[in-house]
């Protein structure tokens, strides 16, 4: 190849890919190797890492990288639920990251940016378990999507950062990374359903601003500022209101987020058992609509009242974030071994949906001889909702004379093994346990299948 058409056909991949590279649900970025290909990619199987043309190394050696994964599920609802009946989803992701300081000598200055490209022929939490909870967290309406597009200024000599543009509150706040090996782990349902459009989480992202703090190894402080709204407001589906990721809404009331972080043994020279917690916190400044009375005063289940409930200003939540490795092999890493992790949240009940919210469950890396990058685990999701939910679901029945369900739980139980198949590809068979679906305790539901990730 000539080596005055590398370049721009260097540049012109970035620029393809900047463009289509625009909505995460997790803003994962893996350790690239000399070439700027990903550590764990199916291209490191084929000669020259796949790079025939040189493009992807010329691109690295100047601060661009890229990264695509698919992940592609199989999974039916076998039993309860809405309806029995099986769905095949993927999403294809693509990734691109700029070091601005290698490229262009602006120091600590970064570039990052994803997109989705999301297919499906139905959702299954959503049109055969009929849940609140997740099953499978890359379950979307079928689109091609923008979600983050943000630089970061490094400052105070690398310990602090600020990021501004189009942001995924999920990427850095109420997440757990061991919890990632599951499928349904997401976004906390209690933030989902209290906050307007599921806040800025996948497949959602929106404007926004954060700075994150990292005094030392141990400890870091994130705090945030995004646009409350992510899609806008509308009677349909928030997702197809912000169908592309494009709406870019700044006017909406702010939603503000903060979070402490203290980890110990994390270090690659480390050999102590890693641990981690986070405490945080979300406070919404918009109008939230009373979860049991009316404008009135009276009970919203009351046929004499307005109907339109009453407004509540602003809503918030409190959440903690542990994880505890409880066996690290000689020579592992703090994600190697055996692992517990759990999330707890509380929202006032007055305003919210879900008034408490509990996860956990337990992983085990790299234990089965000759399997060095195997996992498995379990995983336990309950959401319960608020005693004001809870409340009009009685009023309701008191007032019509009717029978009918009052709400209590949802809980998930996950069981789950990760086989990597060669460098790049997992496969993953599941089985989900669903109790009381979006709080009917008629509707038990059993969900399996199986989930396969590819990486270039």
């Amino acid at each position: 190849m000539p080596r005055r058409s590398r370049p721009m056909q260097a540049l012109a991949l970035v620029a393809i890919l900047a463009c289509l590279s625009a909505n995460t649900a997790r803003a994962d970025q893996p350790e690239v190797n000399a070439d700027g290909v990903p550590l764990s990619s199916i291209a490191t199987l084929l000669p020259g890492n796949g790079d025939a043309g040189g493009h992807r190394k010329w691109l690295a050696e100047r601060g661009i990288t890229y990264t695509l994964l698919y992940t592609g599920d199989l999974l039916g609802n076998v039993s309860g639920g809405l309806r029995r009946g099986w769905v095949n989803q993927g999403k294809l992701e693509a990734s691109v990251s700029i070091d601005l300081e290698k490229l262009a000598g602006i120091q600590g200055l970064s570039f990052y940016s994803n997109a989705f490209f999301i297919h499906n022929n139905g959702r299954i939490r959503r049109d055969y378990v009929g849940g609140i909870n997740t099953i499978a967290a890359i379950e979307a309406v079928p689109t091609t999507r923008l979600s983050e597009l943000w630089f970061e200024q490094k400052f105070w000599s690398g310990q602090a950062s600020f990021r501004v543009g189009q942001l995924a509150a999920d990427t850095e706040f109420f997440f757990s990374g061991i919890s990632a090996l599951f499928l349904q782990s997401d976004w906390a349902t209690i933030a989902a359903l209290n906050l307007p459009s599921g806040g800025p989480a996948y497949p959602l992202a929106t404007p926004g601003v954060r700075l994150k703090v990292d005094p030392n190894p141990n400890w870091s402080l994130l705090f945030a500022l995004f646009n409350g709204d992510p899609a806008g407001p509308g009677a349909n589906d928030e997702q197809l209101r912000n169908r592309y990721g494009l709406n870019f809404r700044v006017t909406d009331r702010p939603l503000i987020m903060g979070e402490t972080q203290y980890r110990i043994n994390r270090g690659r020279e480390d050999t102590g058992l890693a641990s981690q917690i986070k405490l945080g916190f979300w406070g919404h400044l918009g109008r939230f609509a009373d979860q049991r009375y009316a404008s009135d005063g009276l009970l919203l289940a009351n046929p004499l009242s307005s109907g339109v409930a009453a407004v509540r200003r602003g809503n918030w939540g409190l959440y903690a974030v542990m994880e505890q490795q409880i066996y690290r092999p000689a020579g592992g890493d703090a994600d190697s071994g055996i692992s517990l992790f759990g999330r707890i949240s509380y929202a006032p009940s007055d305003r919210s949906t879900i008034g408490f919210y509990a996860d956990g469950g337990i992983v085990f890396a790299g234990l089965i001889p000759g399997r060095p990058d195997d996992k498995f685990g379990a995983s336990l999701i309950y959401a319960r909702y608020s005693d004001a939910a809870r409340a009009f679901d009685r009023d309701v029945i008191a007032q019509t004379g009717i029978p009918g369900v009052v709400r209590d739980y949802e809980a998930n139980l996950e069981l789950t093994y990760q086989a990597q198949m060669t460098s790049g590809w997992t496969m993953q068979p599941v089985l989900t346990y669903v109790w009381h679906p979006s709080g009917d305790a008629r509707r038990n539901a059993v969900v399996t299948g199986v989930r396969s990730m590819i990486r270039w």
